[in-house]
């Protein structure tokens, strides 16, 4: 089989990692005249859509979130993944604890995967580029991955700071080797990589997009008397302590933004169905 044009003067591959590829819409033809203007503005902006394109093969099959596929050319077909009860159980407690569907479909066979188009940036990464301990991310990330990487849930280690602070007890830690993409509200370029030398980060919120899983994670008051606290105004603080890296976002997220462009969208596709059906 052979796929003409998915790639041409308005679509392009802008990352590449093994077998995973970002396709990104450098301008979207697929308009209607209601939202050509907010289209156009928004593609000068950076906020374009973006697939993750995977090809599949038998030294290659993919994991990927549920429903998150668009189509599959080829000999591909899809499997739960799921090796008997324990393994559901286990894959649903996991899915429960990381905000993450309960169980990720894996795809296997020879052929091209497809996702979903999404107005998020897309970052590729190397799992095995992390080292043996592998990386952990940020709850709610996680697009797809390699199926040779393997997927555990590590927690916190002061629950009682976790508690306090409002963030979850668990996050998603990816071992072995393989590409994985993640979802981000910041472009992949505006990631600051900080790596740590037998020292620690602070971060008052949720900028970190994904982090070495050797590194001590915990939460914790920002001084240590709840005086010292409330005089520097801060609260409680995400720290990272050990030797290994984080990758941080500048800025906090605007998930609100993504979330207004797609429901704009879809008002100006159900704008334009309806105008053009009478």
């Amino acid at each position: 089989m052979k796929i003409q044009n998915l790639q041409n003067e308005n679509r392009k591959f802008i990352k590449s990692i093994d077998n995973f590829h970002v396709l990104e819409y450098t301008q979207d033809a697929s308009v209607s005249p209601f939202n050509a203007l907010n289209e156009y503005f928004m593609s000068k902006m950076n906020v374009r859509r973006r697939q993750v394109v995977i090809d599949i093969d038998k030294n290659h099959s993919a994991v990927i979130q549920a429903g998150a596929m668009q189509w599959m050319g080829g000999a591909v077909k899809a499997t739960s993944g799921v090796k008997g009860i324990g393994d559901l159980f286990g894959k649903a407690l996991k899915g429960a604890v990381t905000k993450e569907t309960a169980v990720k479909p894996e795809y296997v066979g020879e052929g091209c995967l497809v996702l979903e188009p999404t107005y998020k940036y897309i970052i590729l990464e190397d799992v095995e580029e992390w080292g043996p301990a592998g990386m952990t991310i940020e709850d709610g990330m996680f697009l797809a991955c390699d199926a040779n990487v393997k997927q555990n849930v590590v927690t916190r280690k002061n629950i009682s700071s976790t508690v306090l602070g409002g963030e979850g007890f668990f996050n998603l830690s990816l071992q072995g080797h393989g590409a994985v993409a993640l979802e981000s509200n910041v472009p992949e370029e505006e990631l600051i990589e900080i790596i740590l030398e037998n020292d620690e980060l602070k971060i008052d919120g949720n900028l970190a997009v994904c982090w070495s899983s050797n590194l001590d994670f915990t939460v914790e008051r920002s001084t240590k008397s709840l005086v010292g606290s409330a005089v520097s105004g801060e609260g409680l603080v995400n720290v990272y302590r050990g030797t290994g890296k984080v990758l941080m976002c500048p800025v906090a997220p605007t998930g609100s933004l993504f979330e207004a462009t797609n429901t704009l969208s879809a008002k100006a596709a159900a704008k334009d169905s309806n105008t053009f059906g009478k």
